[in-house]
Parts: C-alpha cells; sequence; structure tokens
C-alpha cells in the first residue's frame, strides 16, 4: 500500500475539522469556546482555511491512500504557539467569553498539534508516514527536533516509541495531564515523504 504525503488544500476543510476535533476533544472545544465536539468541528472548519492562525491548512499535512484522505498531521515551528493562538483568543473574546488559550508547542521544536488516522486506515502505516514528513518538514526549517504532548494512555504511544519519542517532561492543557515527548532529528534530510507501507 502506498501513503502519499501532500499539503492540505482549502478544499480539505471537511475531512479536516471533523477528524482534528476528534482528535483533540476538549482542546478543541476551549480554544473554539463551544460546549460539544460538533459545534466545534464547525468552527475548525470555518477556521481552516485562513492563515495565520495553528489548525490553518499552511500547517496541515494530508495523507492518502487510493487517493482518498486518510489522515493528517498538523505541525508548527513551537516558538510561535503563542502568536498562532491570537485568532482564536479574539475569536473567544468576540464571542463574550475571556481571552485566554494555553499555547502547546515550545520553542526549538517542530510541534505536531495533531496527528490523526481516518479509522478505517488506522494500523497501516499512515501514522508513521505523516511523522516522517513532519521529521523532513522540521529539518528544512532548520529545527533539531519533534515535538508532541500525548496522555499516557493514548493507544498512539506504541506509535511514537517505535518512531524514537522519548518523555521530556508533562503539561497540562485543558485540565488534562500530557506527557511531553521529543524525538531529536539528525541535520541530514529525510528520505522523500511518499512511503511504501504494507497492508
Amino acid at each position: 500500500m502506498t501513503v502519499r504525503i501532500r499539503p492540505a488544500q482549502l478544499f480539505d476543510a471537511g475531512f479536516a475539522a471533523p477528524l482534528i476535533q476528534s482528535t483533540i476533544g476538549a482542546i478543541g472545544r476551549a480554544l473554539t469556546g463551544t460546549a460539544t465536539d460538533e459545534d466545534a468541528a464547525h468552527v475548525l472548519a470555518e477556521f481552516f482555511p485562513l492563515r495565520g492562525h495553528r489548525l490553518s491548512f499552511t500547517h496541515t499535512l494530508i495523507a492518502e491512500v487510493g487517493g482518498q484522505p486518510a489522515g493528517l498531521l498538523v505541525a508548527y515551528p513551537g516558538e510561535f504557539a503563542a502568536d498562532l493562538d491570537e485568532p482564536f483568543r479574539h475569536h473567544l473574546r468576540a464571542i463574550g467569553q475571556p481571552g485566554v488559550t494555553e499555547p502547546e508547542g515550545q520553542a526549538g521544536e517542530l510541534y505536531v498539534d495533531t496527528l490523526a488516522v481516518s479509522p478505517d486506515r488506522r494500523g497501516q502505516g499512515v501514522g508513521g508516514a505523516l511523522l516522517h514528513s513532519a521529521a523532513l518538514r522540521a529539518q528544512n526549517l532548520g529545527l533539531p527536533r519533534l515535538g508532541l504532548l500525548s496522555e499516557a494512555d493514548n493507544p498512539a504511544m506504541r506509535l511514537y516509541a517505535r518512531q524514537g519519542f522519548r518523555a521530556a517532561g508533562e503539561r497540562t492543557v485543558s485540565g488534562i495531564r500530557f506527557i511531553h515527548l521529543i524525538r531529536e532529528l539528525s541535520p541530514e534530510p529525510a528520505a522523500s515523504p511518499s512511503v511504501e507501507a504494507g497492508c
């Protein structure tokens, strides 16, 4: 099976927003000021085609299998995390809520905000292909590591371990305790992001 990775486009909003929200849950509801995942996904779908925020199409890679979207990865340099939250803070103030967010990324890393694979494509190499592409993006930006936050009981922890991530502390975001995982990268550019994966 071939997993093809491409930059997200505006038309990906309908695929991306619900998948992002199903992955980030309480964080998505906090960012959008909504009470349900359905409402949060609707707001994220409106934000996705816009530039200058953390969940923009400009920070998103789409994985395709057989020409159909199968997963996505959202990543950006951690040093810009606070600035990339400003559009969400503005949105929260506009709907009468406190304009407070909790930036997640840290300087010196390409922060993997969201890694999500469609349920029918899990276990088929899609997540690994997306992380491989994130490593390539980090190296092209001159960043020495990937970083992400994961709950300890997240089944994806096995994937992160296989990909070379290690624990580097803990963080609490939106009342949820996360492990901060990092993967140090070599300075050499990674191979092509198109990946052949076994079915």
